[in-house]
């Protein structure tokens, strides 16, 4: 019954096989793309110490571009704008910039509690 359900729940995310997903992915798309923004952009590093983690050991271009990104997008929303069509259209909405770190920062977290060293970092409430 487990692998039932695991296989039905794959199939609703899988845009590729669901039609419903695909349209959600596409309409995340578009929203993003309206202030330029890119999906990991979301991610919130004070929610996620593993995000926190691997932002902190991307390069600084790499996050001070995200910093823009999400500066021009807070912008735009308080002025009630768009970027421009010709802007949005040069827009990668899910090309990823973060998936490989918190991936890696993430194996590095299970092995040392497999292991059961101490964690390298403490949640610490903001």
């Amino acid at each position: 019954m487990a692998g039932f359900l695991e296989g039905v729940a794959r199939w609703m995310i899988d845009p590729r096989k669901n039609w419903l997903a695909r349209v959600h992915m596409r309409t995340v798309a578009a929203r993003l793309k309206n202030y330029g923004l890119r999906y990991d952009d979301l991610y919130d590093p004070y929610e996620d110490l593993d995000i926190k983690e691997a932002m902190a050991r991307l390069p600084r271009e790499v996050v001070d571009a995200r910093n823009q990104r999400l500066k021009r997008a807070m912008d735009l929303s308080m002025k009630h704008e768009y970027l421009p069509e010709d802007l949005q259209a040069l827009q990668t909405p899910y090309r990823s910039y973060l998936r490989d770190m918190l991936a890696l920062v993430k194996r590095e977290r299970a092995e040392r509690e497999a292991l059961g060293a101490l964690p390298l970092y403490q949640r610490t409430l903001p």
